[in-house]
């Protein structure tokens, strides 16, 4: 095994689906990666308001969004799974 992989990080143990339930310690995760995603966001797009030097403007406004988008990634996984209707067999 070389230095840089850890025990269990080989492909053969990459899930191809998520699991079907959530435990609690779960949801606390996804919880601080919201929190993160968004408080990094915000930042970098108040930073990028302050900024003078237009490249690093635009690499923060990149970055803000960046940070935006895998917040919405992360809220769509948190969804329920949208229900049949009635009359949808």
């Amino acid at each position: 095994m070389s230095p840089q992989q850890q025990p269990g990080s080989s492909p053969e143990n990459v899930m191809p689906q998520p699991p079907q339930t959530v435990t609690v310690k779960d949801h606390l995760y996804l919880s601080d990666m919201l929190s993160w995603n968004l408080t990094a966001a915000k930042k970098a797009a108040f930073f990028a308001k302050q900024c003078m030097d237009m490249e690093v403007k635009k690499e923060l406004e990149k970055t803000a969004q960046m940070h935006e988008r895998h917040y919405q990634q992360l809220l769509t996984h948190l969804q329920p799974a949208a229900q049949p209707g009635p009359g949808a067999n």
